[in-house]
Order: structure tokens, then sequence, then C-alpha cells
């Protein structure tokens, strides 16, 4: 079998860490998209996503992925170093993985979207790869868009009119069509024959860019001119042309055109540019097509001025623009420095800077791509084009993983010259050649800041990745030693009235921890003060260095005897590790100081401007998690207070005859108010009311509809109303809430113990879960029928039902998280819930709600994700005698 012939390669190696997963995805799709592979672009990134997580995250080693375009299709290979580790097959050859496992859903899916996969070992590696074959397009949709709302559907013409005109070879009119003739008031007589150039007004500066009779040599061409009607008015035209060739292989192009205004019509959108010139001459004589070595040109410039200055000559040539910039992020990422130009004045070119942050008179457009059809409308928005001449400017950014790196932009002294569609020519231009420019860039910088970036996104995936307190200022104090500093020490303030706090201390070496603490503990904190960057703060050494010359004059009055407990050697140990330089940098969070965060070196040690700017920014970073643990907490504790504020107080009521039993579970992390409760009352002597309801979400519009339905149903129900009328009423109470009001389903009822043992129930379930009724034979049926629940319609009329509760049945209420539990696609239901009640005959109210609970936590591994409330009665069995 004939082996596929290699017409591109692409490989990259990635770290052991969670994010390389993302990382990866964007490197196979934007290795895909720019060799033309769209089709397969999403399979590929789903495969090499599972494939690269089993490499870093299951087995925990570094992933090769390799990328491979061939005449078939495009290989992907991903290899780890973990070689030992089998393949999860069985003899049959079939994939023994469940779908919804965490791990080994890799292979599944190979098999699943790959034409082609395998597994191949080497000494050193595993290598798991897959083919994806390119389609053939056979005949059927290419591409297809969602119904749409009328209004929002592209506007035409009551009769839309398509013309239609062929160019021979030498670029003359062949044919004109009745449309053709409407549009532009020609007879087919007064233009066939003549070239399409006496008619086309083409946006086009001679000597760069595609001219119209390069474009009607394209194969494929689509885009914006105008057509010079009889009239002399030029029309906008959109046009779709298409090179074509008759039986007797005589070449022709045929040009479909719309008025502008109407592009929809033909307008195709590319998921990537189409190939330019260059491109298809690469791809005829069989070279690669790289789309950065076409953009740039072959070979690129070895240096960063060159490169760059390569890039602003080709942007304005590609888009026919009369100048060209590109600036570049400062290290700080605060402004843009202009690096290279090209068409502007000499002032205005190289170390020209501006802020990157919108606001007057700064460079709002950098950080999304931008068309400014007019500047003359709006003075300001470009401030290095002022004063240029320069009138209409298509800006996109440069981006390498998500960080702004500089700023791409061609302009022309004519307004209106751009639109989106240039935009995206630009931008799938600046995406090519971003990595390359930054990587030009980052020659300059030196190794620290290299590293400072990678810690920084290390630092802050950390931080991010918790919301508890104690552990945010661990990882305060873990990530700058001994990277950044020998010891470190977290001071935390809770308010603007309190004292700073020693919340954390750390040193490099575990055994000067306690001594340094102590230190610290017996010095006056430093001073809150919000202002940015660090400051020297010399306390600590000094005291250190006076308690170890004590320590010592002691150490030598009293000899051998009584020596102090810490002894001259632990106290000059601590003297030597806080000797050096201190900083203090503050924790400022939402505009107050929270803490600050002490950095210190040992003896005769001071930092470097570096450290301390990269510990400056993270100290910013430190602070925001700080507070966001704080705030975290505090919401904490005030939804678990509002959750206890919703039920019943403890205890309930004692009802003679009956017995009782309540179980509430509140699904989450405790820090969402649920949407179901229950409550038990009396009413008046005798006669008791209990409900169980479920208000749809959760939060706080949830929390304000069940305060309202409890306190409702005891007011109503002691003002003497009955069941309908109670549950009327708190249905009107609920749709005057307005936007804030929730659907909410309710079982209501009134309960009377009766002297004969037995006890009477009247209930109304609306829309709620129907209560279940054991009988002492061990039958179970529904104790109500469904009506319509609360918070839906006006004018509900609700109806009460009677039921009696004899000695030894027990009268079953939950709400749908019970009901509603699943494991898979299982579900418990009311089928389950009858099962499960079934085998409680002769237990106790406690027993079946403990028995009830049992069942559905067991029903499925994992935790429930829906509040539960579980309400049994039961009334005992008389005693005998």
């Amino acid at each position: 079998m004939r082996r596929p012939v290699i017409t591109a390669r692409a490989a990259a190696t990635f770290e052991p860490v969670g994010r390389s997963v993302a990382t990866a995805r964007a490197f196979v799709r934007d290795t895909l998209q720019g060799w033309g592979c769209a089709d397969i672009v999403d399979d590929a990134v789903v495969l090499t996503s599972e494939l690269v997580t089993n490499a870093v995250v299951h087995a925990g080693t570094a992933a090769d992925v390799l990328c491979l375009r061939n005449d078939a299709g495009v290989r992907v290979s991903v290899a780890d170093r973990y070689p030992e580790r089998e393949i999860p097959l069985q003899n049959a050859g079939q994939i023994v993985v469940h779908p919804d496992r965490e791990g080994g859903r890799g292979l599944l899916l190979c098999g699943a979207l790959a034409a082609r996969w395998g597994v191949e070992y080497t000494a050193a590696q595993k290598h798991v790869w897959f083919q994806l074959d390119l389609p053939e397009r056979p005949a059927g949709t290419r591409s297809a868009g969602p119904a749409l709302p009328v209004d929002a559907l592209p506007v035409a013409e009551t009769r839309v009119r398509v013309a239609v005109i062929q160019i021979d070879r030498g670029g003359c009119i062949s044919f004109w069509n009745e449309d053709a003739q409407d549009l532009f008031a020609y007879d087919p007589e007064q233009v066939i024959g003549k070239p399409l150039t006496d008619f086309a007004a083409w946006p086009h500066t001679p000597g760069t860019g595609t001219g119209i009779v390069e474009a009607l040599q394209l194969s494929r061409w689509e885009g914006s001119y105008g057509i010079r009607g009889a009239d002399g008015r030029v029309v906008p035209v959109y046009a779709s042309h298409l090179r074509v060739r008759d039986a007797d292989g005589e070449a022709s192009t045929v040009c479909l055109l719309v008025r502008d205004h109407e592009r929809a019509i033909l307008q195709s959108p590319q998921r990537t540019p189409a190939p330019d010139s260059a491109t298809q001459a690469a791809q005829a004589e069989g070279r690669p097509s790289d789309p950065f070595e076409v953009f740039i040109g072959s070979p690129a410039p070895d240096d960063l001025d060159g490169l760059l200055q390569r890039t602003v000559e080709r942007a304005r040539d590609m888009l026919d623009g009369d100048a060209a910039y590109l600036l570049l992020a400062t290290d700080d990422e605060t402004e843009l420095e202009v690096r290279a130009s090209t068409g502007l004045p000499s002032a205005r070119q190289r170390f020209a800077r501006v802020p990157v942050e919108a606001g007057s008179g700064r460079y709002g457009s950098a950080r999304m791509p931008a068309v400014h059809e007019d500047l003359t409308a709006v003075p300001g928005a470009v401030p290095l084009l002022s004063g240029t001449g320069m009138r209409s400017v298509v800006t996109v950014p440069l981006k390498v993983e998500g960080r702004l790196t500089g700023s791409l932009g061609v302009a022309a002294e004519g307004a209106g010259r751009y639109t989106n569609e240039e935009a995206l020519r630009l931008q799938f231009a600046a995406d090519r050649i971003a990595l390359a420019v930054e990587r030009a860039r980052l020659t300059e910088l030196e190794k620290l800041r290299r590293g400072s970036l990678s810690f920084l996104v290390e630092a802050s995936d950390l931080l991010a990745g918790t919301l508890d307190r104690d552990q945010t200022l661990a990882l305060m104090a873990q990530m700058t030693v001994p990277t950044l500093a020998t010891w470190c020490a977290v001071y935390t303030v809770a308010d603007q009235t309190s004292e700073p706090e020693l919340s954390y201390v750390l040193h490099e070496d575990e055994d000067r921890i306690d001594g340094l603490k102590t230190l610290l503990m017996k010095v006056d904190p430093p001073e809150p003060v919000p202002t940015p960057g660090a400051r020297v703060w010399s306390a600590p050494s000094d005291a250190a260095h006076d308690a170890a010359l004590r320590t010592s004059m002691r150490s030598l009055g009293l000899g051998n005897s009584a020596r102090p407990s810490t002894g001259p050697g632990a106290t000059l140990a601590t003297a030597s590790a806080v000797g050096g330089e201190t900083v203090v940098l503050p924790l400022v969070a939402r505009n107050r100081v929270i803490g600050m965060l002490t950095l210190g070196k040992p003896t005769e040690e001071h930092f470097r401007q570096e450290i301390l700017e990269l510990a400056e920014d993270l100290s910013r970073r430190a602070a925001l998690a700080l507070d966001n643990s704080r705030l975290y907490s505090e919401r904490t504790a005030i939804s678990q207070s509002l959750q206890r504020s919703l039920l019943p107080p403890e205890p309930l009521p004692d009802i003679a005859g009956v017995e009782i039993e309540v179980i509430y579970r509140a699904a989450g992390e405790g820090n969402e108010v649920g949407g179901d409760f229950y409550d038990l009352f009396p009413i008046r002597d005798g006669a008791y009311g209990f409900a169980i309801g479920d208000v749809c979400g959760t939060g706080p519009e949830a929390a304000a509809v069940t305060g309202l339905a409890r306190h409702a149903l005891r007011l109503l129900a002691r003002e003497g109303f009955g069941g309908p009328a109670v549950l009327e009423r708190l249905n009107t109470a609920i749709l005057d809430e307005g936007a804030r009001s929730r659907f909410l389903t309710l079982l209501y009822g009134e309960l009377w113990p009766q002297d004969d043992g037995s006890a009477l129930l009247k209930v109304v379930c609306a829309g709620h879960p129907l209560p279940l009724r054991l009988r002492q034979d061990g039958s179970v049926e529904p104790a109500a029928e469904p009506q319509p629940l609360l918070g839906v319609m006006d004018d509900l009329e609700l109806y009460e039902q009677t039921v009696t509760l004899d000695p030894g049945d027990v009268l079953l209420c939950v709400t749908d998280g019970v009901t509603e539990r699943r494991e898979g696609t299982r579900m418990l239901g009311d089928d389950g819930l009858t099962d499960v009640l079934t085998s409680c005959t002769g237990l106790t109210a406690g027993a079946v709600a403990a028995r009830v609970l049992r069942a559905v936590e067991r029903f499925a591994a994992e935790p429930a994700s829906d509040d539960m409330a579980i309400l049994a009665m039961r009334v005992p069995q008389l005693q005998a005698g």
C-alpha cells in the first residue's frame, strides 16, 4: 500500500500541568486552520484534548504533540513518558471504558471519530495516534444557518437582481444578463466585447495588492467593488467570481453581482481566509504553504526590527493601505510602543507610546479588532494618526495565549476604506505572526523576566483555586519562599480600626520558623499604608540583633547554669535569618488595605529590583484572592443564617396521638439558599397546619418566596381560612412580587387528632409530588389529587380533600429532590419511592423517614444536587387492653 506523502509538519511539547491541555488545543486548532483543514478541526481538537489530558493529568508526564499533513488528511500523535501503562482492550478489541468515567475516554473517542488510530511503544514513550481524513465534498449541504425571526433577516429589495456577467480569457465581457441590464442601465450590445476594466471601479493602488486583472485569473474570488452605470454613477456591488472552462478547454470567469447592501445573498463566510496568490503558487509547486512564511516572506528576518518592518510593509500592501504601524506592549503591558511603521511621519515612528486602556486620548481599540471608517468623526480615537491625514484605519491585536503583546494597524487617506472583512483578514495575519514576534521580543528580555511571567501565571492559578482563607495565606507564603525571599510573614487587617495581626510565617529552613514567629510577635507590626510598591522595614532586623546581643551577654554572665531556654545559638540563628533587607508590600483589595506581605533576606543580602517588581505584582493577585476568601466566608455565613431563618423554629410542636418526623437536607456548598421548605404549627386548639413546598430555583429570589410562603401560611391559617383560601391568597401574594416571583409547588394540610385514635386530614396538593399513604396491610396509595401550582395563574380554583389516617397508617410527604434522584439515566421516581415505602410497614415515623433518606442516598454514588425535605406522619396503633 502506498505510503502517504507528508506535506506539512508541526510539533510542540507541553509540560505536565493542567493548563497545558488548553494550550495543546489551541496549538492543534491554529495548526490545522493554517493548513486549510477547517472541516476536521473540531474532531482533532476533541481527540487531542482527551489524549493530552491522559498524558499530563492522569499519567503526570509531559506530552509531545506532532501534527502531520498528508495527501489524505491529517495525522496527530500524542506521546507521553509512561510507556508501561497498558491499553484497556479486550480480546475482541473493544475498549472497556465507560463513557462516564473521567479517564480513558481518549481511546474511546479515537475509535468513534478517527478514520484510523493506533498505539506505538518505544523504550521511553507511548504514542497514541489518530488519522482524520478530509471529506470528499459529496453533493449536499455545504453550510447552513439557524432559523431566524423575520426582523433578524438581512434586508434586500422586493425584487432581488443578480447580475450574471461572463468574462473571456482576454478580460472582455462575453455575456450580460437581464438583471445586469436593470442594475447598470447598459444594454448587452453596449458592453459585450469590451473589457470589464472599462466599467469596474476597483479599490486598488497600482503596484500593491490584488488588481481586477489578477482577481479575474484566480480560481475563485469574492469581495466588493463598484460598477459605473450608464448615468456615470458608481453602483457599489458585492461579487462572487468563479473561473470555469468549457468542453473545448477555453477558460472564462463567471461573475455574480448584487448590490453591496444585499451582499448576504452571495457572501459565504469562511472559517479561514482564502489563500492568496503566494499560497497558491506554493501549492502548485508542491511546497508547504505555511501561512506565516507566505505572509512575511521566506526567509523571515532574524532580528526583531527587521521582522516588524517586514510585517508592516506586507500588512499595508495586503490591504492596499497608505500607512501601517505595529506597536508592542511594554514590560508592564500598560502602554503600547511604536516599533515599526511605514507611510507615517518620522515623529510618529519608533518609541512613540500610547496607553492601552480606553479613555480620552488613549488607544481604546488595542485589545479587540476595530474599524474606524472616518477618524474625523471621532477625533482622538487613534492618537497616533492625529494630524497625519489618515481618515480610515483597521487595527487588530497581537495576542499570545490570550495575552496582549501588541497591535497592528493599517490606515488609508480615504474614508470608509475598511470593513469587518478587512479586519478578519488582518487578524488572521496578526495571529500568524504574533508568536514569531513575541519570540523575537522575548530574546531582548532577561531570563528573569521570562521566569516571572511563568511564575505569575502559576500563582494566579493556585490562588484562584481556593476560597479558604487559611489556605490562601499558606499559598501566599509558599509561593514567595524560597523563590522570591528567604522568609515571609503575612499580616492581616480585619477592618480600618483593627491592628494588623500576624497570621502566617514561613522560612525556607523549617527549624527557623518558631524563632522567627517569636521575634515578629515582639515587634510592632508595620503600618498598613496603601502606598503601592515595596518599602524597607528595619524593625525585624534591629530587634533580632538586639535580642542576639542580650542573649549572648546573659549567657556569658551566667555560665552553663540556668541558660536561657532558647539558647544563644537559636537567637543568633534567628538574627542571621532576618539580618538582611526586609520589605513590606501592602495587600490592597477593593481600595482597602487588608494586610501586608513581608519578605526578608538573610544577613548582608538585598532584593533585586526585578524581584521587588515581581513581588508587587504577586501581592496584588494575592490581595484579591485573600479578600475573595473573606467575602466567600461572609457570604456563606449569611446564607446559612438565612437558610435557618426560613425553616420553622426547633423543636416542632408535639401532637398528641400522632408521630411526626422531618428530615431536611440542603444541597450545594453551604453558600446557596435552597428552595425547599417545610412547616408544622398549631392553628387552634386541637388543629395543626403542616406544609411542605419547593420554590423554583435557589438564591435570594427563591428565599424571598420561601419566607413569604411560610409566614403567609401561618398567618392566614390562624385567621381561620381553609386550605383552598389560604393557597389562593398565597398565590396572589406571589404574583404581586412581579419580576421576583417564582412558581411554587406546595402541599398544605390541616390535621385533627380524633378521640378514636385516628387522625383527620384535609389536604391541598398544588403541583407538588403527591403525598403517599401507607396502610397497615402494606398497600400504598396517593392521598391527594394533583392541582395547579402557585405563582403561575390568577384566579386559581383549588379544593381540599379529606383523608383519615387509621391507627398504624403513615402519610409520607417529600419534595422532588427525593423523587428526582438520578444515577445516569435512571431516576428513583414515584414508583421507586412507593417501593421503599411499602417496606416500611410497622415502622415509626422516624424510622420511615430514615429509611427513605437511606434509599435516596444509596440510589446514586454522587452527592445529591437538589435540596430534599421528608415529612412523615404516623398514627400509632392502639394498645390492647
